[in-house]
């Protein structure tokens, strides 16, 4: 489908992914309302148009450039077998796309050397991995709840999991992990192909990447003596060089830097105990190279 406008067409999914999607939008300033029984919400990102469709749907509607922007699941795009461009992992809704089989059916990991019959919402993916595999079995295509087919109707099931906890609660054991999954960011060949729908497209994806870079880092400020700034400096592993301003009396520096966070808990001790002090730990909304 050809369309020549520079209106950017989003597609947004209904269901549990919907929310973390608002976030990360409403993250970087771009707030979207929707009612109850809606389909298109308003959006407050000039020159773009939004439409709630179901996960499966916005990858159809992307690949059919109906759409020219959407968020969807990994495992779907791959399940479609769609033509789209990723352009971001969101690192949202994580989750495990997992062959497993009831615990009695597995010795030391491996499934038995029989004919099987693997169940699965995802007949594209789970086809693909009978094949790797070299395995005899029958697929048997589910509409939803493929956990409860084992062990009367399936000896395996492909599915989706996030924690394994509904797995071990129908008494599964993962088989092996296919492949990992999560909400990101497509874009149609098509849109990308529009300069004017393009340019618009990147200054989205700019917004969105400054989210989620924020989201991984912290801004650490100290005031450090003239002394030892270089010490201090060097266990500061920022985006780039710290910024730094005289402290009054010019007796030292205040020094910033955005601190991943999985690093603080080494670091703040290490800045103390190198002389650092007033230690300030915040939170980032944004964060533009």
């Amino acid at each position: 489908m050809n369309d020549d406008t520079t209106e950017i067409r989003l597609a947004l999914p209904k269901g549990r992914m919907q929310a973390g999607i608002l976030d990360l939008l409403a993250g970087a300033g771009i707030h979207i309302t929707v009612s109850a029984r809606g389909y298109r919400p308003s959006l407050s990102l000039p020159g773009f148009e939004a439409k709630l469709l179901k996960p499966q749907n916005v990858v159809e509607m992307l690949a059919a450039g109906s759409r020219d922007l959407g968020f969807a699941g990994a495992d779907w795009v791959t399940e479609l077998d769609a033509d789209l461009v990723e352009l971001l992992d969101t690192g949202l809704d994580s989750v495990g796309i997992v062959a497993a089989a009831p615990v009695d059916l597995v010795q030391d990991g491996q499934l038995p050397k029989r004919h099987l019959v693997v169940a699965s919402e995802l007949e594209r993916i789970t086809t693909d991995w009978i094949r790797s595999k070299g395995l005899d079995a029958t697929f048997v295509r589910t509409y939803g709840a493929t956990e409860v087919f084992p062990p009367e109707d399936a000896d395996v099931i492909v599915d989706v999991t996030a924690t394994g906890e509904t797995l071990e609660a129908n008494k599964l054991v993962i088989v092996e992990e296919l492949f990992r999954s999560s909400t990101r960011l497509f874009a149609s060949p098509g849109a990308l192909a529009n300069p004017a729908k393009k340019a618009r497209i990147d200054e989205l994806l700019l917004l969105l990447t400054s989210v989620l870079e924020a989201r991984r880092r912290m801004m650490v400020e100290v005031n450090v003596p003239a002394d030892i700034l270089e010490d201090v400096i060097a266990i500061l592993p920022g985006m780039g060089e710290p910024t730094m301003a005289p402290l009054h009396g010019g007796t030292g520096y205040a020094v910033k830097a955005a601190v991943l966070k999985k690093d603080l808990t080494r670091i703040i001790p290490e800045i103390k105990r190198r002389g650092g002090t007033d230690i300030v730990v915040t939170e980032l909304s944004q964060i533009v190279p």
